[in-house]
Protein backbone atom coordinates (compact mmCIF):
# COMPACT_ATOMS: atom_id res chain seq x y z
CA UNK A 1 0.00 0.00 0.00
CA UNK A 2 1.52 3.46 -0.87
CA UNK A 3 1.85 5.86 2.24
CA UNK A 4 -0.33 8.84 1.76
CA UNK A 5 1.52 12.24 1.08
CA UNK A 6 2.39 14.19 3.86
CA UNK A 7 0.70 17.67 4.30
CA UNK A 8 1.75 20.80 6.12
CA UNK A 9 -1.60 22.54 7.19
CA UNK A 10 -2.86 25.50 8.16
CA UNK A 11 -6.51 25.69 9.51
CA UNK A 12 -8.62 29.16 9.62
CA UNK A 13 -12.26 28.26 11.34
CA UNK A 14 -15.06 30.02 13.08
CA UNK A 15 -15.15 27.31 15.32
CA UNK A 16 -17.39 27.13 18.25
CA UNK A 17 -20.96 27.78 16.70
CA UNK A 18 -22.02 24.83 14.14
CA UNK A 19 -19.72 21.74 15.12
CA UNK A 20 -18.46 20.87 11.94
CA UNK A 21 -15.04 23.28 12.40
CA UNK A 22 -14.73 21.18 15.82
CA UNK A 23 -15.50 17.84 13.69
CA UNK A 24 -13.28 19.23 11.04
CA UNK A 25 -10.46 19.79 13.83
CA UNK A 26 -10.68 16.26 15.11
CA UNK A 27 -9.86 15.06 11.34
CA UNK A 28 -6.66 16.84 10.89
CA UNK A 29 -5.39 15.78 14.40
CA UNK A 30 -6.95 11.88 13.83
CA UNK A 31 -5.06 12.11 10.48
CA UNK A 32 -1.27 10.67 10.58
CA UNK A 33 -0.30 12.32 7.06
CA UNK A 34 -1.04 15.56 8.74
CA UNK A 35 1.42 18.27 10.47
CA UNK A 36 -0.74 20.87 11.93
CA UNK A 37 0.81 24.04 11.71
CA UNK A 38 -1.34 26.21 13.43
CA UNK A 39 -5.08 27.78 13.33
CA UNK A 40 -6.37 31.00 12.99
CA UNK A 41 -9.80 32.33 13.92
CA UNK A 42 -12.30 34.44 12.86
CA UNK A 43 -15.78 35.61 13.05
CA UNK A 44 -16.95 37.36 16.23
CA UNK A 45 -15.79 36.41 19.52
CA UNK A 46 -12.22 35.15 18.17
CA UNK A 47 -10.45 34.87 21.40
CA UNK A 48 -13.31 32.82 22.63
CA UNK A 49 -12.53 30.87 19.47
CA UNK A 50 -9.15 30.57 19.76
CA UNK A 51 -9.38 29.40 23.65
CA UNK A 52 -11.69 26.60 22.48
CA UNK A 53 -9.88 25.31 19.64
CA UNK A 54 -6.87 25.09 22.32
CA UNK A 55 -8.95 22.99 24.74
CA UNK A 56 -10.67 20.82 21.85
CA UNK A 57 -6.66 20.26 20.98
CA UNK A 58 -5.37 19.63 24.47
CA UNK A 59 -7.90 17.24 24.95
CA UNK A 60 -6.49 15.14 21.79
CA UNK A 61 -2.72 15.55 23.30
CA UNK A 62 -1.72 18.39 20.73
CA UNK A 63 0.01 21.66 21.69
CA UNK A 64 -1.47 23.87 18.94
CA UNK A 65 -0.65 27.20 17.96
CA UNK A 66 -4.06 29.44 17.38
CA UNK A 67 -3.80 32.89 16.79
CA UNK A 68 -7.08 35.00 17.54
CA UNK A 69 -7.98 36.71 13.81
CA UNK A 70 -10.56 39.17 12.68
CA UNK A 71 -13.58 39.80 14.71
CA UNK A 72 -15.27 41.94 12.28
CA UNK A 73 -16.31 41.37 8.24
CA UNK A 74 -14.28 43.36 5.64
CA UNK A 75 -17.84 43.85 4.06
CA UNK A 76 -19.05 45.49 7.66
CA UNK A 77 -22.10 42.94 8.09
CA UNK A 78 -23.16 42.44 11.28
CA UNK A 79 -21.61 39.12 12.88
CA UNK A 80 -24.28 36.21 13.50
CA UNK A 81 -23.60 34.52 16.97
CA UNK A 82 -25.86 31.20 18.38
CA UNK A 83 -24.71 31.86 21.81
CA UNK A 84 -23.90 28.44 23.08
CA UNK A 85 -20.24 28.86 21.99
CA UNK A 86 -17.58 27.52 24.52
CA UNK A 87 -20.44 26.85 27.12
CA UNK A 88 -20.13 23.00 27.13
CA UNK A 89 -16.42 23.57 28.76
CA UNK A 90 -16.92 26.48 31.35
CA UNK A 91 -13.78 28.54 31.73
CA UNK A 92 -11.76 28.80 28.87
CA UNK A 93 -9.99 31.58 30.37
CA UNK A 94 -6.24 29.68 31.25
CA UNK A 95 -6.00 28.54 27.35
CA UNK A 96 -3.05 30.14 26.02
CA UNK A 97 -3.38 31.50 22.57
CA UNK A 98 -0.59 33.96 20.71
CA UNK A 99 -1.58 36.98 21.33
CA UNK A 100 1.89 38.93 20.08
CA UNK A 101 1.21 38.36 16.62
CA UNK A 102 -2.28 39.10 14.17
CA UNK A 103 -3.44 36.14 12.14
CA UNK A 104 -2.80 37.32 8.65
CA UNK A 105 1.33 37.57 9.63
CA UNK A 106 1.09 34.61 11.40
CA UNK A 107 -0.74 33.17 8.04
CA UNK A 108 2.03 34.38 5.46
CA UNK A 109 5.04 34.16 7.80
CA UNK A 110 4.16 30.26 8.00
CA UNK A 111 3.44 29.88 4.08
CA UNK A 112 7.11 31.95 3.74
CA UNK A 113 8.83 29.58 5.65
CA UNK A 114 7.63 26.43 3.91
CA UNK A 115 6.68 28.31 0.54
CA UNK A 116 4.53 26.12 -2.13
CA UNK A 117 4.50 23.46 1.07
CA UNK A 118 1.54 24.59 3.25
CA UNK A 119 -2.25 23.52 2.29
CA UNK A 120 -4.36 26.32 3.94
CA UNK A 121 -7.98 25.17 4.78
CA UNK A 122 -10.45 27.81 5.39
CA UNK A 123 -13.79 26.85 6.49
CA UNK A 124 -15.23 30.14 7.99
CA UNK A 125 -15.99 33.36 6.72
CA UNK A 126 -12.81 34.73 4.69
CA UNK A 127 -11.62 37.95 6.15
CA UNK A 128 -8.12 36.72 7.49
CA UNK A 129 -7.21 35.14 4.31
CA UNK A 130 -8.17 38.01 2.33
CA UNK A 131 -5.99 40.27 5.05
CA UNK A 132 -3.41 37.54 4.34
CA UNK A 133 -3.20 38.42 0.30
CA UNK A 134 -3.61 42.02 0.51
CA UNK A 135 -0.69 41.57 3.23
CA UNK A 136 1.82 39.50 1.00
CA UNK A 137 2.03 39.75 -2.42
CA UNK A 138 3.70 36.24 -2.06
CA UNK A 139 1.38 34.81 -0.33
CA UNK A 140 -1.01 33.72 -3.36
CA UNK A 141 2.01 31.71 -5.16
CA UNK A 142 3.19 30.18 -1.39
CA UNK A 143 0.01 28.31 -0.37
CA UNK A 144 0.12 24.78 -1.92
CA UNK A 145 -3.72 24.84 -2.07
CA UNK A 146 -6.43 26.63 -0.65
CA UNK A 147 -9.22 24.40 0.47
CA UNK A 148 -12.08 26.22 1.22
CA UNK A 149 -15.95 25.76 2.44
CA UNK A 150 -18.03 27.82 0.69
CA UNK A 151 -20.98 28.56 -1.66
CA UNK A 152 -23.54 26.49 -3.01
CA UNK A 153 -23.78 26.39 -6.50
CA UNK A 154 -26.29 25.19 -9.39
CA UNK A 155 -30.03 25.20 -9.63
CA UNK A 156 -31.50 27.08 -6.97
CA UNK A 157 -28.59 28.18 -5.14
CA UNK A 158 -29.15 30.14 -2.31
CA UNK A 159 -26.72 32.26 -0.49
CA UNK A 160 -24.07 30.00 2.07
CA UNK A 161 -22.80 31.46 5.32
CA UNK A 162 -19.26 31.94 5.04
CA UNK A 163 -19.49 33.28 1.55
CA UNK A 164 -22.65 35.88 2.69
CA UNK A 165 -20.74 36.26 6.22
CA UNK A 166 -18.27 38.62 4.18
CA UNK A 167 -18.62 39.19 0.49
CA UNK A 168 -15.85 41.40 0.11
CA UNK A 169 -13.82 39.06 1.70
CA UNK A 170 -14.91 36.28 -0.32
CA UNK A 171 -14.79 38.18 -3.25
CA UNK A 172 -11.30 39.08 -3.11
CA UNK A 173 -9.99 35.53 -2.16
CA UNK A 174 -11.75 34.32 -5.55
CA UNK A 175 -10.09 36.86 -7.49
CA UNK A 176 -6.80 36.16 -5.90
CA UNK A 177 -5.59 33.34 -8.19
CA UNK A 178 -5.01 30.96 -4.94
CA UNK A 179 -4.97 27.74 -6.32
CA UNK A 180 -8.57 26.61 -4.80
CA UNK A 181 -10.71 23.25 -4.15
CA UNK A 182 -13.59 24.46 -3.03
CA UNK A 183 -16.92 22.25 -1.25
CA UNK A 184 -20.50 24.03 -1.60
CA UNK A 185 -23.89 23.16 0.31
CA UNK A 186 -24.98 20.90 -2.79
CA UNK A 187 -22.76 18.39 -1.74
CA UNK A 188 -22.37 18.86 2.19
CA UNK A 189 -26.00 18.73 2.35
CA UNK A 190 -25.94 15.55 1.22
CA UNK A 191 -24.30 13.72 4.14
CA UNK A 192 -25.37 13.12 7.78
CA UNK A 193 -23.45 11.86 11.15
CA UNK A 194 -26.61 10.56 12.62
CA UNK A 195 -27.09 9.03 15.83
CA UNK A 196 -24.51 5.48 15.67
CA UNK A 197 -21.68 7.68 14.32
CA UNK A 198 -22.45 10.66 17.44
CA UNK A 199 -22.62 8.06 20.07
CA UNK A 200 -19.25 6.12 18.49
CA UNK A 201 -17.50 9.49 18.59
CA UNK A 202 -18.65 9.95 22.56
CA UNK A 203 -17.75 6.51 23.65
CA UNK A 204 -14.12 7.12 21.66
CA UNK A 205 -12.24 9.00 24.59
CA UNK A 206 -12.06 12.60 25.63
CA UNK A 207 -12.39 14.40 22.93
CA UNK A 208 -14.93 12.67 21.53
CA UNK A 209 -16.88 13.09 24.78
CA UNK A 210 -15.93 16.64 24.67
CA UNK A 211 -17.00 17.11 21.17
CA UNK A 212 -20.11 14.86 21.40
CA UNK A 213 -20.71 17.96 24.21
CA UNK A 214 -20.31 20.50 21.05
CA UNK A 215 -22.97 18.10 18.81
CA UNK A 216 -25.53 17.91 21.34
CA UNK A 217 -25.13 21.63 22.00
CA UNK A 218 -25.90 22.32 18.00
CA UNK A 219 -27.91 19.77 17.92
CA UNK A 220 -30.32 21.21 20.60
CA UNK A 221 -29.89 24.77 18.96
CA UNK A 222 -31.08 23.33 15.45
CA UNK A 223 -33.80 21.10 17.29
CA UNK A 224 -32.41 18.17 14.55
CA UNK A 225 -30.76 14.86 15.74
CA UNK A 226 -27.61 14.74 13.26
CA UNK A 227 -25.23 16.56 12.31
CA UNK A 228 -24.10 17.70 8.35
CA UNK A 229 -20.40 17.67 8.82
CA UNK A 230 -19.67 20.25 6.36
CA UNK A 231 -16.08 21.48 7.21
CA UNK A 232 -14.53 17.34 7.47
CA UNK A 233 -15.86 16.74 3.97
CA UNK A 234 -14.02 20.20 3.31
CA UNK A 235 -10.95 18.90 5.17
CA UNK A 236 -11.58 15.08 3.10
CA UNK A 237 -11.24 16.50 -0.22
CA UNK A 238 -7.41 17.59 0.72
CA UNK A 239 -6.90 14.22 2.18
CA UNK A 240 -8.58 11.77 0.11
CA UNK A 241 -8.80 13.76 -3.68
CA UNK A 242 -9.37 9.94 -4.95
CA UNK A 243 -13.26 10.43 -3.48
CA UNK A 244 -13.98 13.75 -5.51
CA UNK A 245 -14.73 14.79 -8.70
CA UNK A 246 -13.78 18.12 -9.28
CA UNK A 247 -14.08 20.24 -12.37
CA UNK A 248 -11.81 23.52 -13.03
CA UNK A 249 -12.96 27.25 -13.20
CA UNK A 250 -13.80 30.35 -11.92
CA UNK A 251 -16.11 31.74 -8.73
CA UNK A 252 -18.07 35.20 -8.65
CA UNK A 253 -20.26 36.21 -5.90
CA UNK A 254 -23.08 38.28 -6.15
CA UNK A 255 -24.30 41.15 -3.76
CA UNK A 256 -26.70 38.61 -2.03
CA UNK A 257 -23.98 35.96 -1.67
CA UNK A 258 -24.98 33.60 -3.92
CA UNK A 259 -22.09 32.04 -5.84
CA UNK A 260 -21.60 31.55 -9.43
CA UNK A 261 -18.91 28.81 -11.18
CA UNK A 262 -17.99 29.36 -14.40
CA UNK A 263 -16.13 26.15 -16.35
CA UNK A 264 -13.10 27.39 -17.41
CA UNK A 265 -10.06 24.98 -18.10
CA UNK A 266 -7.63 27.82 -16.71
CA UNK A 267 -9.24 28.82 -13.71
CA UNK A 268 -7.78 28.65 -10.60
CA UNK A 269 -10.80 27.32 -8.76
CA UNK A 270 -11.37 23.63 -8.84
CA UNK A 271 -15.38 23.09 -7.48
CA UNK A 272 -16.36 19.65 -6.09
CA UNK A 273 -18.94 18.44 -8.14
CA UNK A 274 -19.34 14.82 -6.63
CA UNK A 275 -18.08 12.73 -4.13
CA UNK A 276 -18.25 9.24 -2.78
CA UNK A 277 -19.81 10.07 0.49
CA UNK A 278 -20.57 6.80 2.03
CA UNK A 279 -16.95 6.52 2.69
CA UNK A 280 -16.06 10.33 3.07
CA UNK A 281 -18.91 9.61 5.88
CA UNK A 282 -17.01 6.74 7.27
CA UNK A 283 -13.60 8.55 7.17
CA UNK A 284 -14.74 11.48 9.29
CA UNK A 285 -16.12 9.30 11.70
CA UNK A 286 -12.61 6.93 11.85
CA UNK A 287 -10.29 9.63 11.86
CA UNK A 288 -11.88 11.53 14.59
CA UNK A 289 -12.01 7.94 16.71
CA UNK A 290 -8.49 7.72 15.92
CA UNK A 291 -7.80 11.80 17.28
CA UNK A 292 -9.58 10.99 20.29
CA UNK A 293 -7.82 7.65 21.50
CA UNK A 294 -4.39 9.32 20.74
CA UNK A 295 -3.56 6.92 17.61
CA UNK A 296 -1.31 8.77 14.87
Amino acid sequence: MIAPRPYDVLLDTDIGSDVDDALALGVLLGSPEVSLRGATTVYGDTLLRARLARRLASLAGHDLTVVPGAAETLSGREVWWAGHEGDAFGDLSAERVRDDIDAPRFLTESVRARPGAVDLVAIGPLANVARAVAHDEGFVAGVRTLYLMGGHFGPGAKPEHNILSDVTAARAVFASGLRTVVTGLEITTRVRIGAEGIETIRASGPYGTALAREIDAWTGFTGEGWSVPHDPITVLSMLRPDLYTTERGTVTVADDGVTSFHPDPDGTVSLVTDADLVTVADEIVSRIVRASEGVR
